[in-house]
């Protein structure tokens, strides 16, 4: 068995970047999507194919993440940090995944096509419900408070190890050498 590498591997570390800048966008984009009348075609425009190029995006990540050895945490990371650790990366791979599908099926049940650019539809993912678009809608505007909280708290958690702990951590994804 080869040993962990002491940083994560460049195709990780991009992904993992253009990630970040695309649901910072997304969540931006999002919010104000919902506040303004006069911007939101536009921004409807823009967030449709950026949930599907974060969908895809976030597939091929987890695909990388899932057969590329990234590495440890450090030793001296108390228990109850490394679960919070795994756990939030959980959460956040399932709501990179979960509100891409749930913003399509949402817009299928409202009988709105999803297009990409014009010409380019996809397919309806449930009938048109609107009971159902009212459940998705609801579910998906809670999924992405719930993400931007859990990319919050990343930013923090990362800042932390960069700046107080100085443990690695920010290096092993930033491309730096680690301590």
């Amino acid at each position: 068995m080869s040993a962990q590498p002491d940083r994560f591997a460049p195709s990780l570390r991009v992904l993992h970047w253009l990630m970040a800048v695309l649901i910072v966008a997304m969540l931006g984009v999002g919010l104000v999507m919902t506040s303004s009348l006069t911007l939101r075609p536009l921004l409807l425009d823009i967030h449709r194919p950026l949930g599907v190029a974060i969908l895809l995006l976030a597939l091929l990540l987890l695909g990388l993440r899932l057969t590329q050895a990234t590495p440890p945490l450090p030793a001296s990371l108390p228990r109850w940090q490394v679960w919070a650790a795994q756990a939030s990366h959980v959460a956040l791979y399932a709501l990179m995944l979960a509100l891409p599908l749930l913003g399509w099926a949402m817009l299928s049940a409202g009988g709105m096509p999803v297009q990409l650019w014009p010409g380019t539809l996809l397919p309806a993912l449930v009938a048109p419900s609107l009971a159902l678009y009212s459940l998705l809608h609801q579910i998906h505007q809670l999924g992405a408070w719930a993400l931007a909280a859990l990319v919050l708290g990343h930013i923090g958690a990362a800042l932390l190890h960069a700046w107080v702990h100085r443990d690695g951590v920010w290096q092993a994804m930033a491309g730096g050498k680690r301590r």
